[in-house]
């Protein structure tokens, strides 16, 4: 007898499949877009100022995927943040972590974010990360769409996200101080109105500021540890929205910042510790690696959820020369690594870079193609990579989005590509 539920989960792929291969509409409404940045901004030329400038930040295209797959990514989240509580898995990453990373202040991670390529035997996870930038705008990017396909739906829960964003750093300040509200919070980041998603940090200025809780976006290097306490222009911080990529905080620029959180004077998320059980990229040569996760006694269900991560090594001088052989089907990354710097494919790694990649500090990962959207420029049909990305608190999925990009990673630069609303079939 046929299962009736494989069944919808497999027609919903199919579905979702074809359309990425053959729906060209354009659902993105620009102006509907730019004005509502323009109102959560609270400016009316931020969109002229931070988005056009930006050709490539938004796709004008959506991507297709199945209820099914969307729910296998969810358990893959579940599962790793799982494994992350078990105390044989937190012993070993912390035995290579910075020493300011051992300690636990409480918070868990806010916006954490899961990327995921749509391999041929279903999602794959990629890489985790602390400091998931692009949940705000994606958020309302999902909110600048016009339906032209009749097989999705998209549901419009205005300011959805960003009630439960605003939740989730309560929480976390409730994680850490038991008790009392935030007052005040600092976006951190390093030359924050130089960075690529600075009007990300705007957006969220304004979702905090609208619900009561006084905001500020503030340079690392401006934050000052004194009386106790955090501060930025003399005003005390109670928590900081960490954007910076030093995980460790090991920057000179970052001392101020790396003294308050060592002292727990301020609530910090997301933070090293997080980032050292979660994100570090040599954590995932145990997350792929069945015996062992089967010998610290994960749940059989969780061991199976913990399969869609292709498997990865830690690349020493012991097996430098064997991965050197079996490079083609390999992608290697920097342990510390982000934004997709200092990636390469395997087949296109050259020997002067191979020089640096046996020196250690990276990892090598099992080969998943990305899947493809097909889009139309011009008058021609073309093909980008893209890339899932579930932005989670605590195991939960708060937003899916989609990337699409040209090129080994994505990089905001493709044309017809950026970010990309998910249609959930």
């Amino acid at each position: 007898m046929s299962n009736p539920i494989s069944t919808s989960s497999d027609s919903a792929q199919i579905i979702s499949d074809r359309l990425n291969q053959n729906c060209f509409c354009v659902t993105l409404d620009r102006r509907s877009l730019c004005d509502a940045l323009e109102q959560e901004a609270g400016d009316p030329e931020f969109c002229e100022t931070f988005i056009r400038p930006k050709a490539h930040l938004f796709s004008n295209v959506p991507v297709f995927i199945s209820a099914s797959e969307v729910a296998e990514m969810q358990g893959v989240v579940a599962a790793i943040e799982q494994a992350a509580r078990h105390s044989a898995y937190r012993a070993a990453v912390l035995s290579w972590a910075p020493e300011i990373s051992r300690e636990d202040h409480g918070p868990i991670g806010a916006l954490m974010g899961y990327d995921f390529h749509l391999g041929r035997e279903g999602p794959r996870l990629i890489e985790i990360n602390t400091n998931a930038g692009g949940a705000f705008l994606n958020a309302l990017l999902a909110r600048a769409q016009r339906a032209c396909c009749r097989e999705t739906d998209i549901p419009l829960k205005p300011h959805a996200f960003e009630d439960a964003a605003f939740r989730m750093f309560q929480e976390e300040w409730t994680r850490q101080r038991g008790t009392g509200v935030v007052r005040r919070i600092a976006i951190v980041d390093d030359g924050p109105e130089e960075q690529f998603l600075y009007p990300e940090f705007v957006l969220a200025r304004q979702v905090f500021e609208a619900r009561g809780m006084e905001a500020v976006i503030a340079d690392a290097s401006h934050l000052r540890h004194e009386a106790g306490g955090l501060t930025f222009d003399g005003n005390p911080i109670d928590l900081v929205y960490n954007r910076t990529t030093d995980f460790a905080f090991d920057r000179p620029r970052h001392k101020a910042l790396r003294d308050a959180y060592r002292d727990g004077a301020v609530v910090v998320t997301p933070n090293p510790h997080n980032h050292a059980l979660l994100a570090d990229k040599r954590n995932l040569s145990l997350l792929s690696d069945p015996a062992l996760l089967e010998s610290w006694g994960l749940e059989p269900t969780h061991l199976a959820q913990l399969g869609s991560i292709p498997r990865t090594i830690l690349v020493t001088p012991e097996n430098a020369n064997e991965l050197w052989r079996s490079r083609k089907g390999l992608f290697f990354k920097p342990t510390g690594g982000h934004g997709g710097k200092a990636v390469y494919r395997g087949d296109k790694v050259t020997r002067g870079v191979w020089a640096e990649i046996e020196r250690g500090g990276y990892v090598a990962q099992s080969l998943v193609k990305p899947s493809e959207r097909m889009i139309r420029i011009d008058d021609g049909v073309q093909a980008r990579k893209m890339d899932l990305r579930l932005y989670t608190y605590d195991g939960q999925v708060l937003l899916v989005a989609a990337r699409l990009y040209q090129g080994q990673t994505t990089n905001f630069r493709s044309p017809g590509g950026g970010f990309a609303p998910v249609f959930v079939i």
